[in-house]
């Protein structure tokens, strides 16, 4: 018996890094996966029974689509992107594009889902904040971070409002995680500082465990949240950031 044996699972951003390893690990668990991404070519090489398809986190007609196709009772809402700099160097357009998809991605996937899982009683929505959010400050993360706290607000507020319909809604905060986007990041630092090499140390460095997270880490909280093992919790950032929030 696995922990999600029973349940329609949709996961965003589940071409590589979290979103990847976190549908991997609910199909593991017995889940109906259904995993999405705007680039098909990443959705390859998924396990048996995960079911793959485009979908367009900022597109009202593609995310309809999708959910109606998934009908889910779990969301894991993972679509997201970080971008560098302090409030002097934020564009207006990074404003709003990191919005669009840090924040209204999610608005629009909820808004869709929610419908059905009021009717049928149920449902777990997990949404990506991070602990460079309203937990903690970051440099360089201005727009990112705002984001994220915008998320646990957000996630907050569906978790009250639908306490009372069998719905919970929590979001994951975690801290420096390894996958192709961190890769993407230590290759931009390294430029600014000098080598690949002092950026990846720079990264480490504020991680007190020494170490940065693993993908598999992450969605192993993820088929925490998705399952009746957490059924009491609801309306929690879940901090999973090797200590970094705590110094």
């Amino acid at each position: 018996m696995g922990r999600l044996d029973g349940k329609r699972a949709l996961v965003t951003a589940a071409g590589q890094g979290i979103g990847r390893a976190s549908a991997v690990a609910m199909a593991a668990e017995g889940a109906q996966v259904f995993a999405t991404d705007v680039n098909a070519d990443l959705l390859s090489g998924m396990p048996d029974g995960v079911e793959t398809f485009v979908l367009n986190a900022l597109d009202d007609a593609s995310v309809s689509e999708g959910v109606a196709r998934a009908q889910p009772d779990v969301l894991f809402n993972c679509a997201g992107f970080v971008h560098h700099g302090t409030v002097l160097d934020a564009t207006d357009d990074e404003w709003d594009f990191a919005f669009d998809l840090n924040v209204r991605s999610m608005l629009r996937t909820m808004r869709a889902a929610l419908p059905g899982m009021v009717e049928r009683g149920s449902g777990s929505i997990i949404n990506m904040s991070s602990a460079c959010s309203s937990v903690i400050g970051a440099p360089n993360r201005f727009i990112y971070g705002t984001t994220k706290a915008a998320v646990i607000g957000m996630t907050k507020s569906v978790a009250v409002d639908f306490v009372t319909k069998g719905i919970r809604c929590n979001c994951i905060c975690p801290g420096t995680v390894e996958s192709p986007s961190w890769h993407d990041r230590v290759k931009a630092l390294g430029e600014e500082v000098g080598s690949y090499e002092e950026a990846l140390k720079q990264f480490v460095a504020r991680q007190p465990m020494g170490r940065v997270a693993t993908a598999d880490e992450i969605a192993a909280l993820v088929v925490y949240l998705g399952s009746d093992d957490s059924g009491f919790t609801t309306g929690h950032p879940h901090i999973i950031d090797g200590g970094w929030s705590g110094q």
